[in-house]
């Protein structure tokens, strides 16, 4: 017996009992179905968490929370939410005056005056009926949506419990107007998200305790314990989900990952330690694309709970960096409770903390802490939140100068006189460097370490690789030279200003040498070819130019669009303007809102601005999920390197990893910088060059595929023409999709996806005939997914991805029809169709497609007819399972197939003939079941019977009925009454009655549009015999050119 999803839903009930959940069967809950949450259960719980408050307030709050009713699902969970983290507010009228007052919905200190249930099977309706698995209600609120899928279905998974709860929804709204987050899983695969979360960011939770290890194979348990023991889950909702709105004013929910939740835990805990101590708090080390900016959001919400009203300053050392981390907080300001303000200069930045006594966040640039004999403020009560720590808080000592005896104070120091009781956490996307002493020396030691193989082997953030290009450039030898005397001079960590402005100036002849006219123009010609050839088409086609300087910045900007006159929307230029800047510079630079616009386009997946060529502007903090190639023209090492690249790490669909293509020479620095990487770091990511990484695995993988299709030529889908490929995919399809090939149709799915995933990073060190023979693979996949995978099979979409697939990989702009024999779309209800497939040379296709299609007809019937699901499943199955033993050639399963097919169009003519809906003719079968029956009514009599049952059941059905014991008895008692009084034959009815209640069952269980589905396709035709057995064409070979005639 398989463990079904209904076996998974009893085992994780069991496993919320244990943690001390209530368990309730919602079928057994007498209530309203039009009010989403547990209405009588919340009454009792709000009286339970506010004990002193008046029932007045209560009801009032009551009353507020039912009426959440204006603006999108975001807008109206947003306002739930402030209610559920901070109480109603409510005015009341209390016979004498009115009043105000807070009525809180949990109680977040005291865990055990909550009532914590998880309730299974709850129906709600609003557009429609739903049931949903299993819901964790929290004081009678619906606060955690579980959808669950078989974990014994291979055709079933995680993904289509996502796909179900956005269809929930779009048809049960209002029940999530009360989620605090939604769970989705097949047992092998459990991840939590928001209303707002695209499937991609749905995060698996891999511990209960916090700790890193173990954590690549989490199992179920691991994900409902280490999420839902009560403390934790309260303390998630208060302090580890909000909202962010961005510039278009869309909200967006967050829900912290794992990694965040514990590690800002351990965070509050060492800050409470360092404000009656050293005020050391330490480092904060996540990795670049983990979320380390929201990771100082909760941060800074859950210090103002932990601490006695803290004064929170924000340092950067970039105007853009303060900007950006500044706007994040702002987006979150609802949830912050405050309103983030920047400091204009020191004197501003001095009345924002001499102005108050508590309280305030306050965002400023380490420049404007300049050397001063007074302290801005002694309080203890200010938290110094330094982003990037490693940059610039360098320097506790004074220097002197030894030519001009001028002494020079370090940053560090200057911070620390200004602010010298506050404590100090510094966060970072890249390790502190094993030679910095003075960043451990400001902040203290590393807090938690959230690395690169943590990240993304929970799916954070993407790999990244390398690709070299510096010889396309054909630099002399004094040149390259140059460039690697430029890393020895770049600023070191813990570089004084004194030593950075001595760097410019030895390196400002570079400028001249790499913005060369000619290394321009063989930059930006290798530029637009590699991005042509091998990354246009890759995911959105974003892309990111890296340039030395600015003034080079705008001559690759100039050559490009000199080379390629139509990109004027397609590249733009990103960096900061300057007070001597030429006249000409600013139309392109623009000022700040441009900037911003630019941004906004960049960011806009959908937008033409594909490529943006910068500086140093949005190489740190600045997300775009999509974009998955950089191109470096600038020298760059230690963590500005890091921070740089992995702009190309975020997640994004089926990314799977992103590019840094090399024109300067940056393998040295990147192996450097990977030295002060966690050692499992340096193992998986010391040397990520396409050539030892991509190509080796390509090349493997491109090896099995070909011994997987030993025997099939396709030697001519590189020359021939695209009728030719067209012939070739097809019948590749066919030759693996033999019955003796199922468990190398199974592996070839699998190394062909992995072959595509090499591809995508290693295409430009492909010559043409592996392009073609790995386009061939790919198109291969992709149809056989179509063919056997989950959803409706169309002709036209297989045609058109196939045909953009092949326009990216080999460049064909020729039209790709796969199916030209076929002219109709696919469909059992078109006899030009059936025809049509018996007459394919593709057998196994054809065997596939008609078993498809049958198998997706019958499924409708297990759902709505019994009687001839029962009937077809056997005949499918029967002949299937013939097939597979080697009984039936293919010739012959064809006839069987299209004979069922046949048998299935005469149902639906039959209903038709009758005058019966899709329902009606359901009951109408069962009541027909026994040949007994027929012989002994008429026609007329037994649609009249057929018709009176249909009504009195949809009269007398209520929701749940069929769940309520007492219910299912008086349908028991109707349907008996009715057969008696048609003088239903005795010995039938008792297996007639069981029959039209299971009917009656799945009728209740599916939606009006099952049936809908079941009448739209139901056309009336007739089949002729004289095609049905003409099921085989002469053999054809593949490889050989055929002329359509059609």
């Amino acid at each position: 017996m398989s463990f079904t999803e209904n076996s998974y839903e009893q085992a994780l009930i069991q496993l919320f009992q244990q943690l001390g959940y209530e368990y309730l069967y919602a079928p057994h809950i007498d209530r309203d179905y039009s009010v989403p949450f547990f209405e009588s259960q919340l009454l009792q719980s709000l009286v339970d968490v506010n004990p002193l408050k008046s029932q007045m307030a209560i009801d009032e709050a009551v009353s507020k929370l039912k009426n959440i009713d204006t603006g999108s699902l975001a807008k109206r969970n947003e306002v739930f939410t402030d209610y559920l983290q901070y109480g109603i507010e409510v005015s009341y009228y209390d016979g004498k005056e009115q009043q105000n007052d807070i009525i809180y919905l949990v109680d977040y200190e005291n865990a055990h005056k909550n009532t914590f249930q998880v309730i299974n099977q709850w129906v709600y309706v609003e557009k429609s009926e739903k049931r949903v698995d299993v819901i964790l209600f929290v004081n009678g609120l619906p606060l955690v949506i579980i959808e669950l899928k078989s974990p014994s279905r291979e055709n079933t998974s995680a993904s289509e419990a996502y796909r179900q709860l956005k269809n929930y929804m779009h048809e049960i709204t209002s029940l999530f107007v009360y989620n605090a987050f939604c769970v989705m899983s097949d047992m092998s695969c459990s991840k939590a998200g928001t209303i707002t979360s695209n499937e991609d960011r749905y995060m698996e939770w891999k511990t209960k305790d916090g700790s890193y290890e173990s954590t690549e194979y989490a199992d179920y348990d691991t994900f409902f314990e280490g999420l839902f023991i009560k403390e934790r889950l309260l303390d998630i909702i208060k302090n580890f989900v909000c909202f962010s709105k961005d510039d278009k004013s869309e909200v967006f929910k967050i829900l912290s990952g794992y990694h965040q939740y514990f590690a800002v835990n351990k965070a509050i805990e060492r800050t409470k330690r360092a404000i009656e101590t050293d005020g050391k708090i330490g480092v904060f080390w996540h990795t670049q694309g983990s979320g380390k900016s929201l990771s100082m959001v909760f941060y800074a919400h859950l210090l103002q709970h932990s601490l006695s009203q803290p004064t929170i300053v924000v340092i950067t050392d970039r105007n853009d960096l303060d900007d950006q981390l500044y706007m994040q907080f702002s987006k979150c300001k609802q949830f912050l409770r405050q309103t983030p303000v920047q400091a204009k200069n020191r004197e501003h930045l001095k009345q924002l903390l001499l102005g108050r006594e508590a309280n305030g966040i306050i965002f400023t640039t380490m420049q404007k802490f300049e050397e001063s004999n007074e302290p801005l403020s002694a309080r203890r009560n200010i938290i110094v939140m330094t982003d990037e720590a490693h940059r610039g808080q360098y320097g506790f000592e004074e220097k002197i100068d030894p030519q001009t005896g001028k002494i020079s104070i370090g940053t560090a120091r200057i911070i620390h006189d200004s602010l010298p009781n506050a404590s100090f956490i510094g966060f970072t996307g890249t390790p502190i460097s094993t030679k910095d002493r003075d960043t451990q020396e400001v902040f203290g030691n590393y807090i938690d370490v959230y690395d690169m193989t943590q990240a993304v082997e929970d799916g954070a953030t993407c790999p990244v690789f390398y690709e070299s290009r510096v010889i396309n450039l054909n630099l002399d030898e004094k040149t390259l030279k140059l460039i690697d005397d430029e890393y020895e001079l770049l600023a070191d960590e813990g570089a004084e200003q004194e030593q950075i402005e001595k760097s410019k100036r030895e390196l400002s002849h570079i400028d001249a040498i790499l913005g060369a006219p000619e290394t321009i123009d063989s930059l930006c010609r290798d530029i637009i070819n590699h991005y042509e050839e091998n990354r246009q088409y890759e995911l959105t086609g974003k892309a990111m130019i890296v340039a030395y300087s600015r003034p080079i910045a705008l001559d690759i900007y100039h050559k490009i669009l000199a080379l390629r006159p139509e990109w004027t929307e397609k590249v733009k230029v990103v960096m900061t303007a300057g007070n001597k800047d030429p006249e000409a510079w600013n139309a392109i630079i623009g000022n700040k809102y441009y900037k911003r616009e630019l941004a906004r386009k960049f960011k806009d997946n959908n937008d033409p601005l594909k490529i943006a060529i910068v500086v140093d502007m949005w190489l740190t903090g600045f997300d775009v999920p999509s974009l998955a190639t950089m191109y470096v023209y600038k020298p760059m090492k230690g963590h500005n390197l890091m921070q740089a690249i992995t702009r190309v790490n975020r997640v994004f669909q089926d990314k799977s990893g992103g590019l840094v293509v090399d024109y300067i020479g940056i393998a040295k620095a990147l192996k450097d910088a990977m030295r002060d990487y966690t050692g499992r770091d340096r193992a998986n990511y010391g040397n990520q060059d396409i050539r030892d990484t991509a190509y080796i695995k390509f090349k493997e993988k491109l090896e099995i595929c070909r011994d997987i299709f030993y025997g099939y030529d396709y030697s001519n889908f590189q020359k021939g023409s695209d009728y030719d490929r067209a012939q070739l995919i097809k019948g590749g399809v066919n030759f693996i999709m033999a019955p003796d090939k199922e468990v190398k149709k199974v592996s070839f799915l699998k190394e062909a996806k992995l072959l595509h995933d090499a591809i995508t990073l290693c295409r430009s060190l492909l010559d043409e005939s592996l392009r073609f023979e790995s386009a061939f693979f790919e198109t291969v996949r992709t149809l056989l997914s179509k063919m056997t995978g989950k959803g409706k099979v169309s002709k036209k979409e297989i045609n058109e991805r196939i045909g953009e697939l092949l326009k990216q990989s080999v460049k064909s702009q020729g039209v790709i029809n796969l199916f030209s024999d076929v002219k109709a779309e696919f469909s059992l209800f078109d006899a030009s169709f059936l025809e049509e497939i018996s007459k394919m040379k593709e057998k196994n296709i054809a065997v596939e497609l008609l078993k498809r299609l049958l198998a997706e007809r019958v499924a409708m019937y297990k759902k709505t007819n019994l009687v001839q699901s029962e009937k077809f499943s056997y005949m499918l199955n029967q002949a299937l399972s013939n097939y597979l033993k080697g009984m039936l050639t293919n010739e012959e399963v064809i006839q069987e197939l299209l004979k069922l097919a046949k048998e299935i169009a005469e149902s639906e003519t039959e209903k038709n003939k009758l005058g019966l809906n899709a329902e009606e003719k359901a009951f109408y079968d069962a009541l027909t079941k026994p040949r007994a029956v027929q012989d002994f009514y008429s026609n007329e009599i037994l649609v009249e019977m057929t018709k009176e049952l249909t009504d009195m059941l949809r009269q007398n059905r209520t929701i749940d009925w069929q769940k309520k014991e007492g219910a299912r008895a008086g349908m028991r008692r109707l349907v008996k009454r009715l057969l008696k009084k048609y003088k239903y034959p005795p010995k039938e009815s008792e297996n007639a009655m069981e029959i039209v209640l299971e009917q009656c069952e799945k009728w209740t269980d599916n939606t009006e549009l099952e049936y809908s589905v079941l009448e739209s396709d139901s056309k009336i035709y007739k089949m002729d015999r004289e095609y049905v057995t003409q099921a085989a064409d002469p053999f054809v070979r593949y490889d050989e050119k055929k002329i359509n005639n059609d």
